[in-house]
């Protein structure tokens, strides 16, 4: 009977990683949905302002509950471009965590998906280290709409980060500021199989890209090939 419950535990604690990935994995799809959905919409994201990002944050199908409570948060990925200088394609995608309070947007409970531009090396920086507060430790604001909106303008060329949200069909930009992000490691694990932080996997390109990526890096490398510095 011992021997019995001990192989049960065992299969359970193997299966574990596997489980793990496949929601990781999941995750990395649905991102990638959520990406080509919203870049195909009229009144999307500019394309300069994505052409001149250096890294791209997705949250997709964040609950209003999980900011009612405390201690939940939003699971999403960042991807970033690849060289020194940002100038390289898309990297392999880190997982990564959205936590804090509410953002004025709480209304009814229906899903809302995210999507961060990060503007500069700063910013870039900034959502590297262990844990950054948007608005105190990098300037966040919501960003200019569609295909007509210019990049040039005062709020765009200040701001690190660019932050949008899409609810019911409305995609509009949308300030996160107070909230926080960070590396999601335990979910990087899982799906890398190894330890490795966020700044490790899209800046310092320790690991390749999963299979389950290659839906989003072709969604954004079609979409913005290059990165623009002027």
């Amino acid at each position: 009977m011992k021997n019995r419950v001990l192989l049960v535990v065992l299969m359970l604690v193997c299966a574990l990683p596997v489980v793990g990935q496949r929601k990781e994995n999941e995750r990395i799809n649905e991102s990638a949905v959520v990406i080509k959905e919203i870049l195909g919409m009229p009144d999307g994201i500019p394309k300069d302002l994505l052409n001149k990002a250096d890294c791209l944050v997705i949250y997709p199908s964040v609950k209003k509950a999980a900011f009612v409570v405390g201690g939940s948060y939003g699971r999403g990925l960042i991807t970033c471009r690849k060289g020194q200088d940002f100038s390289g394609p898309w990297s392999a995608p880190a997982m990564f965590a959205l936590e804090g309070g509410s953002f004025g947007f709480q209304i009814g409970a229906q899903a809302t998906d995210f999507v961060l531009l990060v503007m500069n090396e700063s910013g870039a920086n900034s959502v590297m280290s262990s844990k950054v507060k948007l608005g105190a430790d990098a300037s966040v604001a919501a960003g200019p709409v569609g295909r007509a909106a210019s990049a040039e303008t005062d709020i765009v060329m200040k701001a690190e980060i660019l932050s949008y949200s899409r609810s019911k069909g409305l995609f509009a930009g949308l300030s996160l500021e107070g909230s926080t992000m960070r590396s999601d490691d335990g979910a990087n694990k899982s799906l890398y199989g190894k330890e490795l932080s966020a700044k490790e996997i899209v800046r310092e390109g320790k690991v390749g890209p999963p299979a389950s990526a290659s839906r989003l890096l072709a969604v954004l490398s079609k979409a913005s090939p290059r990165h623009v510095t002027k």
